[in-house]
């Protein structure tokens, strides 16, 4: 089943088409990557999503229903964090997350249990600090598990991860990827290795279309290898190749990429008339960032 589906919408702003055409679905229990540049469209189009902005055209539809602005009775099947959650800082997370239920109607006992299991997944259980001490990336997690009371069918997460450290940023998508055991998740980036590393499928946007979509399977096969990296052990033989075969481009003090792979015979025959010595010879797989640039022309 297809949690999320958007069909041929558009946004404008003024005279300034923002979204064009934009079509995708994201399938029930998947983390599914939203990816863009900076100013692409993405919060726009989430904001759409959860019927905060009206859409110039096309369709959303969340769990089957069809998403109105202003009057969003399918918002009860959504969870959001933003970039930035806020929070009442002198609460602690135990606090917080007894506040979030009592405002929704749930009884003492549901909310004592679901806080328990939403602190446990996202490690915050035990801590008896004010929010106000917590750092950014404990401030992203509290934002999960508050995202996530209400047994959301969707969770809409807005860059969660685009100011964290490497530890934050790990810790919060381990999190994600745990998450869809309860829900699908809707993660919006510009941080393509984050992409890689948890998300099953992904939607490229770009001047406010999409460009590329699909699994991660799929969309590499668009162009399967960006080249093969030649390592030498000596600088003086890479300066050689390089000078022979000025098309070889420095990946590295002693590395080089050939792109076009028709012409490796040609400096394999070059390398075994002067005995080279070469530390390796790969064939280097097309990482999700090359592709992207490939695709938005850069």
């Amino acid at each position: 089943m297809e949690m999320l589906t958007l069909s041929h919408v558009k946004k404008n702003f003024g005279g300034k088409e923002v979204l064009k055409d934009v079509t995708f679905s994201v399938p029930e229990h998947s983390v599914f990557g939203f990816v863009g540049l900076n100013g692409a469209g993405k919060t726009t189009t989430m904001k759409m999503i959860l019927g905060l902005l009206p859409s110039d055209g096309g369709e959303i539809t969340v769990n089957g229903r069809p998403v109105c602005c202003g009057n969003t009775p399918t918002n009860q099947f959504v969870g959001y964090l933003p970039d930035v959650p806020e929070f009442y800082s002198y609460m602690t997370p135990e606090e917080y997350l007894r506040f979030c239920g009592e405002i929704t109607g749930m009884r003492a006992a549901e909310i004592k249990i679901r806080s328990e299991e939403l602190l446990r997944l996202t490690g915050l259980y035990g801590e008896k600090g004010r929010i106000k001490g917590f750092s950014r990336g404990m401030k992203q997690r509290l934002g999960i598990a508050q995202a996530l009371f209400g047994r959301p069918r969707l969770l809409i997460c807005d860059e969660p991860a685009s100011a964290l450290d490497p530890v934050g940023r790990k810790e919060l998508l381990d999190i994600l990827v745990s998450a869809k055991e309860q829900t699908t998740v809707l993660f919006s980036t510009h941080i393509l290795s984050d992409v890689e590393h948890i998300c099953d499928e992904t939607a490229f946007l770009h001047q406010g279309r999409i460009a590329l979509k699909g699994s991660l399977e799929e969309v590499r096969k668009i162009r399967k290898a960006a080249g093969t990296e030649l390592e030498t052990e000596r600088r003086e033989e890479a300066g050689m190749l390089s000078e022979a075969f000025p098309f070889l481009k420095y990946t590295g003090r002693n590395t080089l990429l050939l792109e076009d792979t028709e012409r490796l015979t040609d400096i394999l025959r070059f390398i075994a008339d002067r005995n080279f010595r070469i530390l390796r010879i790969e064939r280097r797989e097309m990482s999700l960032e090359d592709l992207f640039m490939e695709v938005v022309g850069k």
